[in-house]
């Protein structure tokens, strides 16, 4: 891969983060909490006080449309899964990756996995991001630098996704 390549996933990664920080600023803890159909995927309280997602058994548009809280949550898991597999010891599973509670803590979570990825990737070769070495989660043998491009494309897709909803939020009927 080379320099001029890193640069595109480097800029490609801004882009993805200004428009889900736009998306996050100003996130309030009843918009995550809120759910746009009665049926979808969300988040829910244990009863130890850690809050747990939802995960589907299958893909489908009969799920029903995922709340702000379940997005934040993805993100969060999805990055944690990343970082962990790739750059850690690759224990992290599903059920390790608890919601935070509020639209602070998703704040300060999703910042905080934000520091650790450009962090870890800045660490990077360009042979290290030609290499599958690190290519465990979310797909094996293929190059890093796929998973780094991946990571660019979830992001993106998620924030999408929180933008639509408090769109949804903002005129829903009260």
């Amino acid at each position: 891969m080379s320099d001029e390549a890193r640069g595109y996933l480097s800029r490609q990664f801004e882009i993805a983060w200004m428009l889900t920080s736009y998306h996050l600023d100003g996130l309030s803890t009843e918009e995550c909490l809120w759910r746009p159909a009665p049926q979808g995927l969300h988040v829910h309280p244990a009863p130890d006080g850690t809050w747990r997602a939802d995960w589907p058994e299958r893909e489908g548009y009969d799920i029903g449309p995922a709340s702000i809280a379940w997005v934040t949550w993805h993100i969060g898991f999805w990055w944690s899964m990343a970082l962990d597999h790739s750059f850690g010891d690759a224990t992290l599973a599903r059920e390790d990756v608890p919601w935070p509670g509020d639209a602070d803590g998703v704040r300060r979570w999703l910042g905080e996995l934000r520091e650790r990825w450009l962090r870890a990737i800045e660490q990077l070769t360009e042979d290290d991001l030609r290499s599958t070495a690190r290519t465990r989660w979310p797909f094996q043998d293929r190059p890093f630098g796929d998973v780094v491009a991946w990571a660019n494309l979830e992001l993106m897709k998620n924030a999408a996704e929180l933008g639509y909803a408090r769109f949804l939020y903002a005129v829903r009927a009260r």
